[in-house]
């Protein structure tokens, strides 16, 4: 069924389409006995599923990577898609409107996307104000920026706003500085840095009277020096863990023909499936088994997905594999981690 339906939908322009497929999602789950008849088709309810990790119960180890429901608009609905958690944003704290577009392409032959779309968000008041319609047991996680505006030495000021304001309405957090569509935002993960960054969070989070996980969320272009850099100050800061990967700059083996055409932007989908399950395993290994990690990247099968936490990671998360995929993607992945 998905693959007809995806080939109505992939003759439109992607970013249109993202928006109407959010209003098709609304209007149907809306209907009376909808959602009994998407859970019975996405969802599977098995304790076996069940992952505990960072203080958190989650029912299954799949999760929607953020960049899907940036300002936290139907993570209600996408509870009847099968998965057990969704990342809202990047959450900035002004809203602002992102690159111009157009700024999403799709690479069919690849598999893949390439966005440009540079934090484009409604800001943290307007997100706060959707959470609070919260109507089911779906676990929440923040992903938090700083806005285009800011200068990175005053960045750290960004992430406490958005930290703090979205502190009572998400489960857990994930510090992005790895997206390459915002300028400068890359050089925040220099160790220096980053390790400022992270350590005035954790120290905010201890203000609180009940912390929440503080996750990281690296680029999968990073060197193995700059991986041990990542483990030291995971280990130094105590955060809670690692999201691996954001997109890659990368273009080599493609076989999308115009792919220079396109431009700038971060390649998500199919070609990143084994660079990320590659800083995954190095991660995990390097850590002494020790390191938390949510694998996303390139994750269109069960197979992918169990490649991913053979390789180290506690969870996974999907986006492009989604898109290409459907929901029924999230169900043969928890089925096939039963069996």
């Amino acid at each position: 069924m998905y693959p007809v339906v995806k080939r109505i939908l992939f003759l439109f322009d992607p970013e249109k389409i993202h928006h109407i497929v959010f209003r098709m999602i609304r209007f149907s789950l809306a209907i009376p006995g909808m959602k009994s008849i998407w859970k019975k088709r996405y969802i599977i309810d098995d304790k076996h599923l069940q992952r505990e990790l960072f203080g958190l119960t989650f029912r299954n180890p799949v999760g929607l990577a953020a960049g899907f429901d940036k300002d936290a608009k139907l993570f209600n609905e996408l509870a009847y898609c099968g998965f057990s958690f969704v990342e809202i944003g990047t959450v900035t704290p002004l809203p602002q409107d992102g690159n111009p577009k157009k700024r999403l392409f799709r690479l069919p032959k690849d598999e893949a996307l390439i966005n440009r779309m540079g934090f484009n968000n409604s800001g943290v008041d307007v997100v706060v104000e959707k959470l609070k319609k919260r109507k089911t047991s779906i676990i929440i996680g923040g992903n938090i920026g700083k806005n285009k505006i800011t200068p990175n030495d005053e960045a750290t000021n960004d992430y406490l706003i958005c930290f703090n304001k979205l502190f009572d309405y998400v489960d857990y957090f994930v510090v992005n500085v790895s997206s390459p569509n915002t300028p400068n935002l890359r050089d925040l993960q220099d160790k220096e840095p980053l390790t400022r960054l992270l350590q005035r969070l954790m120290d905010e989070n201890g203000t609180k009277k009940v912390q929440k996980p503080i996750l990281l969320k690296i680029a999968p272009d990073l060197t193995n020096e700059q991986l041990d850099d990542i483990i030291e100050i995971v280990e130094s800061t105590k955060i809670a863990g690692v999201i691996a990967t954001n997109t890659t700059i990368n273009r080599e083996g493609l076989k999308t023909s115009n792919v220079e055409e396109i431009g700038m932007g971060g390649l998500s989908g199919k070609p990143l499936t084994t660079r990320s399950t590659e800083v995954i395993r190095y991660l995990y290994e390097k850590s002494g088994h020790q390191l938390n990690i949510i694998g996303v990247g390139g994750i269109h099968s069960p197979e992918d997905a169990q490649e991913k936490l053979t390789a180290g990671a506690k969870l996974v998360q999907l986006y492009t594999g989604f898109i290409y995929e459907g929901p029924g993607l999230v169900k043969r992945i928890n089925q096939a981690i039963l069996n």
